[in-house]
């Protein structure tokens, strides 16, 4: 299978720098660029740098010294936001130490040990085909910065590779938060099943939270710490490109480890699910070979996918409004304010989220540390509401102090108040997921009850019923917030820049993303409590000889293992419910932040909206029919994803049932066999996944290359699209997946008719929830961001060339994509797999 992959990807790389070869030869010179059309609002204030054609790609950032903050310069105040990065990084490594020494026993180690050797082949696999897929992006990078856009007056042999290296750390980041979040994860999972036996819940609660939060501090520090090195150290000319090399190259990431990962995850679970029903055996049955390889997967795609999607939304966001400061804001000295602002507000994120976190954990640890009952997730919720609350108090106490004078003055709260519509959407938002998600919500009860008479029948539409709902409510929060955030934005900030609305929305996406660490925490809790009850069942150490007087002798405490197995299931519902509410916060960052960035785009395509700007009209047929060809992609995109999750499942479960031994005597499957499904998993996950980007890829090139106005309909549709696919098929499978919670923990009917219909539920909601919702997230930024350069090179080429060698690439470029689109179904049927 790699083989064939690495000569499809060597055919195809050679075809695409074919192609831009020759487009760049028949390139004539440019004449030089053309001048501002609008002048700076006084003389007297300091002029920003020229920007040149090509638009966001091409921006020069202002000085940051030339603006002082309570008689400290911008750059050397934020020079100290990389301490702050510092202790955050501190915090994560340190946290990672405690959660390694905790105990545990060495069945359970053991177990996490090699759920963390599989998923370590597995990322190491992943890398080698990110780079694969690397090359594709680096010779569009180096066509358009080597060859159509050059940085002006600097060497293209100093700044073309330092573009290319920042986009091979923004992979790097991404990749390397995602390794971090399994080997921590891994840690925790064993030490929360050991944690489980003294029968309390406390633990059970603390530890994948913990985890959780040393992934959030870490992932959020290291991508700050990244950007402001950009930000201060390389130069302002070139700082630009350097932002979207390291943007593009995170999106390339993200989006592979998502895609990828929720593909595999998803051909494990239903692989190890269905054998539920097939043999009647418990969960998570350690002679079931698929149970390794779902553990695996809940790493591969609710730790490594939400890790690289997290660090990349966090980055691609920063670049946006980066980009749209230094498009819309005319006065230099208005955007080192804004820039500086900006990037405060992040470091006092960072602050927030670990101030909460120290906070509510105290606060849960009186509560709940000797009792023997809690509500799991009532300290997740408390601990989203803090820190919202104390980021929300944060952010007007440091804007009034920074920027008190920017504006009329009134700026300083305006600002302040549009980022906290952000931020209360990132806990209003996951309030409402809960409503359709949670095992105590109407939604999910229904859903169990439809089981009852109906079957798996009704208990699909009933989900069914759950997710249209759920992206009713969230899309008019979503519009409420953003409404609200509008209407600040028409009190004065037009004086300042262009289209301030936009420039609202991006802090609203800005500011979902203001309790960075904690969101990512509570969304790693899941995968660590569903690898907590397999490690437990997979341990089998409830058979182990003596086992009772070792743990008594050793640890000093009476076991409880039915007790212990009944706290970990209903953890396991919490972890369920809060992976659920990070997604529609990601996706809806996603969105908006999609918009600020077209925005730049129009901005370069419109000559800083002097022209043109009639064409972004439904009048204009090429901008509708882009509206509707990204409708299309984005459904493509679903069922390509599905796809590759049912004919991976098929092998998957076609193997185990020819390899499970229950009559044997075996109380364990083989390593063998285990790695086997691993195997498949693999196999099918990088198919998939080869096929999608590829498509993604093409399609980006040709629709830019088609008409730039058609791209800009594109790209709004897709995320608009995309905004509510991804909402219903997220929350209609957690509403599956907590039905089947409620009938094996509260209801206690494992093994009967009513299970074996959640389980059904269950597997279709696995595709939606886990596969096709998360990865729209970076498949949107990513087409946005590469679709910066794609429509330039566009441009550029039908300019200077005529626009037949700008419809010929396009309709090169759409077969190619075709193609894809073509293999990523009837190659990838179950029959065509045989």
């Amino acid at each position: 299978m790699r083989v064939i992959i690495q000569r499809l990807a060597g055919r195809a790389c050679a075809l695409l720098l074919g192609v831009v070869l020759c487009g760049a030869v028949l390139a004539v010179p440019r004449a030089a660029d053309a001048a501002q059309a609008t002048q700076l609002e006084t003389a007297r204030q300091p002029e920003r740098p020229a920007a040149h054609a090509g638009g966001e790609a091409n921006l020069v950032l202002p000085d940051l010294s030339i603006v002082s903050f309570g008689g400290t310069n911008g750059r050397t105040l934020l020079k100290g936001g990389l301490f702050v990065c510092a202790l955050g990084l501190l915090f994560g490594l340190l946290t990672f130490r405690q959660l390694k020494n905790l105990p545990v026993h060495a069945s359970m180690r053991e177990v996490s040990e090699l759920i963390y050797e599989t998923c370590k082949t597995y990322l190491i696999t992943q890398g080698k085909f990110i780079l694969v897929l690397w090359a594709f992006i680096a010779v569009i990078i180096a066509a358009y910065f080597g060859w159509l856009a050059p940085v002006p007056g600097k060497s293209i042999a100093v700044t073309l590779p330092i573009i290319l290296l920042f986009s091979l750390i923004g992979i790097g980041g991404s990749y390397g938060v995602a390794w971090f979040g399994i080997r921590v994860n891994t840690f925790a999972n064993s030490r929360a099943a050991f944690a489980s036996l003294r029968g309390k819940p406390f633990p059970i609660y603390a530890i994948p939270l913990r985890a959780g939060m040393s992934i959030g501090m870490l992932l959020i520090s290291v991508e700050l710490f990244l950007m402001l090195c950009i930000l201060l150290f390389i130069p302002g000319d070139y700082a630009g490109p350097c932002f979207i090399g390291f943007a593009i190259g995170e999106s390339l990431g993200a989006a592979a480890l998502r895609i990828a990962g929720g593909i595999f995850t998803k051909i494990a679970d239903i692989g190890s699910d269905l054998m539920k029903i097939v043999f009647n055996i418990k969960e998570d049955d350690a002679r079931n070979p698929g149970v390794i390889a779902d553990c695996t997967g809940d790493n591969a795609g609710d730790s490594v996918g939400p890790s690289a999607d997290g660090f990349e939304t966090y980055g691609v966001t920063g670049v946006a409004l980066i980009s749209f400061i230094l498009l819309a804001v005319p006065n230099a000295t208005v955007q080192v304010q804004l820039l500086v602002w900006i990037f405060v507000m992040r470091v006092m994120m960072i602050v927030a989220s670990a101030l909460s976190y120290f906070i509510n954990e105290a606060m849960a640890k009186a509560r709940y540390a000797a009792v023997d009952r809690m509500n799991f997730e009532a300290p997740l919720t408390s601990l989203v509401w803090l820190t919202s609350l104390v980021s929300v108090a944060l952010t007007y106490l440091v804007s009034y102090f920074l920027i008190p004078q920017l504006g009329d003055g009134s700026l300083w709260w305006k600002l302040s108040t549009v980022i906290t519509c952000g931020t209360l959407a990132g806990a209003i938002i996951p309030e409402l997921v809960k409503v359709f998600t949670s095992v105590e919500s109407g939604h999910v009860k229904e859903v169990v009850t439809a089981s009852r008479e109906g079957g798996a029948s009704l208990n699909i539409l009933s989900g069914f019923v759950a997710g249209n709902f759920s992206s009713f409510w969230l899309g008019l929060s979503i519009v409420t917030l953003m409404g609200i955030a509008y209407q600040v934005s028409t009190f004065g900030m037009g004086a300042l820049m262009a289209a301030p609305a936009v420039f609202a929305f991006g802090l609203v996406a800005f500011g979902f993303l203001g309790m960075g660490p904690v969101t990512i925490a509570v969304d790693s809790y899941g995968p660590v409590t569903d690898n907590a009850q397999s490690v437990f069942e997979l341990s089998v150490i409830e058979t182990l000889p003596g086992i009772k007087e070792q743990l008594k002798r050793d640890y000093g405490f009476d076991v409880h293992f039915e007790r212990a197995k009944d706290l970990l299931e209903e953890n396991d519902g919490a972890g369920n419910t809060f992976k659920a509410t990070a997604k529609p916060v990601l996706i809806g960052t996603a969105v908006v932040g999609a918009t600020t960035m077209t925005f730049s785009i129009i901005m370069s395509l419109t000559g800083d909206l002097t022209h043109d700007v009639e064409k972004l009209s439904i009048l204009y047929p090429p901008f509708l029919l882009g509206l509707i060809t990204g409708g299309a992609v984005i459904y493509w995109f679903t069922g390509a994803a599905t796809q590759a999750v049912s004919t991976g499942a098929y092998r998957a479960v076609e193997f185990i049932k020819a390899n499970i031994r229950l009559d044997s005597g075996a109380t364990k499957a083989s390593v063998a066999d285990s790695k086997k499904v691993v195997e498949i998993c693999t196999q099918y996950a990088q198919k998939g996944m080869f096929n999608i980007f590829l498509t993604v890829f093409f399609a980006t090139l040709a629709f830019a290359f088609l008409e730039p106005f058609f791209f800009i309909g594109y790209l709004i549709s897709i995320a608009l699209f995309g905004l509510f696919q991804a909402i219903f098929m997220a929350n209609a499978g957690g509403a599956w997946d907590n039905a089947k919670k409620i009938v094996e923990v509260e209801l206690k009917q494992k093994g009967t008719p009513l299970h074996a219909a959640t389980v059904v539920g269950d597997t279709v909601g696995d595709p939606f929830k886990d596969t096709s919702s998360v990865a729209l997230n970076p498949v949107i930024k990513f087409t946005t961001l590469f679709g910066l350069l794609a429509v330039s090179l566009a441009v550029n080429l039908s300019r200077d060339q005529g626009s037949a060698v700008s419809l010929g690439l396009s309709a090169l470029f759409l077969v190619l994509s075709l193609i894809f689109v073509w293999r990523s179904f009837y190659a990838m049927r179950i029959g065509s797999a045989a």
